[in-house]
């Protein structure tokens, strides 16, 4: 269940190469049934990328699919024309052709790649795969191990079920599925030893199902969120939320006793609990007596800080989707019309407009930004729902939440918008394009909730 990391090769620019096809999987471990997945290089999830910051990495992509896809290369501040999204930033990669992906990677962290062309099937059938830069000084644990976090809806023969992009998905909280794997496989137990330290990646790549895991009998340390350090701290009541595209790193001490279990519990949906995995302890003594007595706080990246004080405002307001009661919101620019996300009709606009899809070469700008402006950004969420709001090609200093500043420090490209939660975001324009910023929910973003900024 614990991904192996391989260290970065040596060599002037580090050469990868994948290639997307269809393939076979058994998500429920050897003896459960093969499912017809689409995969990178064969795997579910792809292979680990275990880069080094400030190396440039080549990577040529292979498209083996009978469709157009893309790479993007989520939380990775790079050239605006390695980003991944179709005729925004790049040609589609057609059937049968191949795209190189060149970039050198300014941060250290968790982050992850998956396409952004056809995004609800070719996410929902399995593309999806870890990347780590490596920090030149890591946190000193015991272990390091990922759990890049999917979730499938099969049918009973445990194959994909169809129907991906349903109005009922499109206009409500998205395609939640009926299976979650950690790793491409159902959750085993993961065996641990007293008193050993472990550095836990985690990694939401799921559709539209959102986590709050709690480590029972134990007290995780948050040391970084979407690949970006922060300071130190447990998280609030012991829940960890994850959203889909967004990455925690925890620091965990094994403090539990030999030979005991400890559940780890996915309590997100009121009444719909259930545990994810358990922690088991090895009957040896304790590896030592007492916790590391190491500082797990994490070397910072060269983010640019924002200059408040002469920031440009700008604000994007969610809106439209399924309220209580089967009421549709109104959404401006979508009178009069039927049921939301209906064939890939829009469901969700941003300031009134709607984009639907994966993204496109007429797609005009939200707002525009000088290059090197700081930018004060206010998102509000005025619908119903939960909305991960992903900025592309940026990380965003999390100012505060509902008018509460938020404490630790945290920057982030994914970020959580509860129902109604007014979010102030900051952050530098240093990277010229057109980016995307749109809800990580794939069937949110598309039926309508995303949008372009330019940054000139």
């Amino acid at each position: 269940m614990s991904a192996s990391l391989p260290p970065a090769r040596a060599s002037t620019v580090d050469e990868r190469s994948i290639k997307i096809a269809p393939g076979q999987t058994r998500l429920g471990g050897s003896d459960g049934p093969s499912t017809a997945v689409w995969a990178y290089n064969s795997a579910v999830p792809g292979p680990t990328l275990r880069l080094r910051q400030g190396r440039s990495v080549r990577i040529t992509v292979e498209n083996g699919l009978d469709e157009d896809t893309t790479v993007h290369w989520h939380g990775i501040r790079l050239p605006n024309a390695m980003d991944g999204v179709p005729g925004l930033t790049q040609p589609p990669i057609k059937p049968g052709e191949t795209f190189v992906y060149e970039f050198t990677p300014p941060d250290a962290g968790t982050f992850w790649y998956h396409p952004h062309t056809d995004s609800l099937v070719q996410l929902g059938r399995g593309l999806a795969g870890p990347l780590i830069v490596d920090e030149a000084e890591p946190v000193l644990v015991d272990r390091d191990l990922l759990w890049l976090l999917q979730d499938w809806r099969l049918a009973a023969d445990g194959q994909i079920a169809g129907g991906f992009g349903g109005a009922m998905d499109a206009s409500m909280s998205g395609r939640v599925g009926n299976a979650v794997t950690i790793n491409g496989r159902a959750p085993a137990e993961l065996g641990v030893r007293a008193g050993e330290r472990v550095r836990l990646r985690l990694v939401n790549a799921a559709l539209a199902r959102m986590m709050a895991l709690r480590f029972e009998g134990h007290r995780p340390v948050v040391v970084a969120i979407d690949g970006q350090p922060c300071d130190p701290h447990e998280p609030e009541n012991g829940r960890l939320l994850l959203a889909p595209a967004m990455r925690i790193d925890i620091v965990l001490d094994m403090q539990g006793d030999p030979g005991s279990r400890h559940a780890v519990i996915d309590d997100f949906y009121d009444g719909l609990a259930y545990t994810l995995t358990n922690l088991v302890y090895d009957k040896v003594s304790p590896l030592r007596a007492h916790p590391l007595d190491a500082s797990v706080g994490l070397p910072r990246n060269p983010l640019p800080e924002p200059d408040l004080a002469n920031a440009m405002r700008q604000e994007i307001v969610l809106q439209g989707g399924m309220m209580g009661g089967g009421k549709l919101a109104g959404v401006g620019g979508m009178p009069g019309m039927g049921m939301p996300g209906m064939n890939g009709g829009a469901a969700w606009a941003i300031n009134g407009m709607s984009m639907t899809g994966d993204g496109d070469a007429g797609m005009t700008p939200q707002f525009m930004l000088e290059r090197g402006a700081s930018c004060h950004l206010t998102m509000r969420n005025e619908t119903a729902w939960w909305h991960p709001m992903h900025i592309h090609g940026f990380s965003l200093s999390v100012l505060s939440r509902n008018g509460a500043p938020t404490p630790h420090r945290q920057w982030q490209d994914t970020v959580l918008m509860a129902p109604k939660d007014v979010i102030e975001c900051a952050f530098v324009a240093d990277n010229p394009g057109d980016w995307m910023l749109h809800c990580h929910v794939a069937d949110h973003q598309m039926a309508g909730l995303m949008t372009v900024f330019r940054v000139k």
